[in-house]
């Protein structure tokens, strides 16, 4: 089973502590990078974290979670090698990964309920990229930049 890097804001946090709860009913192994309480903190060090797990290895995927999924993805999408995608919908979820290969999904707490956020993840992690050229050919394309 896959190894899924999480990580949140305080914003996130709730959120993200039922993505965790929902993947270990599914048999997935999480680890959790922070935050672990409600209290003010700054997203980029846990969107920073869960990115270095990924592009280490680490964790075959990540989840990060703020309040909008915006600064957090902005974040993971620092380290070198993430291709996080903040996704409102399954759709979004699924057309990442076929044709992005995204590698982290990004979710805002505050802008999806709980029960769209476990369809989301879901479709995101049992989403296989396409692996056609046209579309490993532009991730190439990002990756050299």
């Amino acid at each position: 089973m896959k190894k899924i890097a999480i990580g949140c804001d305080h914003g996130g946090f709730d959120l993200k502590n039922a993505v965790i709860a929902h993947l270990k009913e599914k048999g997935y192994e999480v680890k959790d990078y922070g935050t672990y309480s409600k209290e003010s903190c700054d997203y980029p060090e846990f969107g920073h974290a869960v990115g270095k797990a990924v592009a280490s290895g680490e964790a075959d995927q990540g989840i990060v979670i703020c309040t909008t999924g915006i600064g957090i993805s902005i974040a993971a999408n620092k380290i070198k090698g993430i291709r996080a995608a903040l996704c409102t919908n399954s759709l979004l979820a699924e057309m990442t990964r076929l044709h992005n290969d995204a590698n982290v999904l990004a979710l805002g707490a505050g802008i999806v309920g709980e029960g769209l956020a476990m369809n989301i993840v879901d479709t995101f992690l049992t989403t296989e990229f396409s692996g056609e050229e046209r579309h490993e050919r532009r991730i190439k394309k990002i990756e050299e930049v």
